[in-house]
């Protein structure tokens, strides 16, 4: 979007500028400090000496605190010098004190510059048709609103496309977590079976080991018995010989 704003007609809005400015310049008149300051102000404006220009014309609200037109050509100077929310502030105020539709239809045309210089095109677009509204044959008007909505379509669809673009970026970082999560259940449960076969593999070697030793002592004890038997049957044999005296 920054583009966009870039290529806003700097000459346009010069010209724009001077109109407004200068169309208060034959309603001054007289000695008053406030209307002096004014008057040297639009002088240092148009030789472009924007900073100066400012000075002046806060002189003259110092003179003359509900000057409109003092605190209108304060917002020119701002405007000038790329201080564009600034600016808007000062026009804003500057509507809020006029209530002839001309000059407030300035104002708000205006403001709808420096608004639309600012990004703000939503606000800038208000700005411009109420500026119609009271001034409907402002072409300069005409034409930067129609700019500004054109502004603002892009904006969206550039939103629009960029929301896209994450869903489908967050859709696949899922996809993604969904894959790595069911690597990890399947090394998890490969782990599980593997424990599982060497439990049973260790129950089955002792088993073995039982079964052996249960043997060797049957073996053992079967070995005892027919050595009792023996033994028995030497006893036997040994009493049968015995003779009688």
């Amino acid at each position: 979007m920054k583009g966009s704003f870039d290529n806003i007609s700097d000459n346009l809005f010069k010209i724009n500028i001077f109109s407004m400015l200068f169309i208060i310049i034959p309603l001054l008149c007289g000695a008053q400090p406030e209307k002096k300051y004014i008057r040297q102000g639009n002088r240092e404006f148009g030789k472009d000496k924007f900073q100066e220009s400012e000075v002046s014309y806060r002189k003259a609200i110092d003179g003359n605190k509900r000057s409109a037109d003092a605190v209108f050509n304060i917002g020119d100077a701002l405007y000038k010098q790329n201080k564009f929310a600034e600016a808007a502030n000062h026009f804003t105020e500057n509507v809020n004190m006029n209530n002839e539709p001309e000059r407030k239809s300035a104002g708000l045309y205006n403001l709808g510059n420096s608004l639309l210089q600012a990004k703000k095109i939503k606000e800038s677009i208000d700005a411009y048709k109420n500026s119609l509204k009271l001034n409907p044959d402002n072409y300069e008007a005409k034409y930067n609103l129609a700019y500004a909505q054109d502004l603002l379509k892009q904006q969206q669809q550039e939103q629009q496309q960029q929301q896209q673009k994450d869903q489908e970026n967050q859709e696949k970082q899922d996809q993604n977590n969904d894959k790595s999560q069911q690597k990890e259940d399947q090394k998890n449960q490969d782990q599980k079976q593997d424990q599982q076969q060497e439990q049973q593999q260790q129950e089955q070697s002792i088993s073995k080991e039982d079964a052996q030793r249960l043997l060797n002592s049957l073996a053992n004890d079967e070995k005892n018995v027919q050595e009792k038997v023996k033994l028995a049957k030497a006893a036997r044999e040994r009493k049968l010989t015995v003779k009688n005296w």
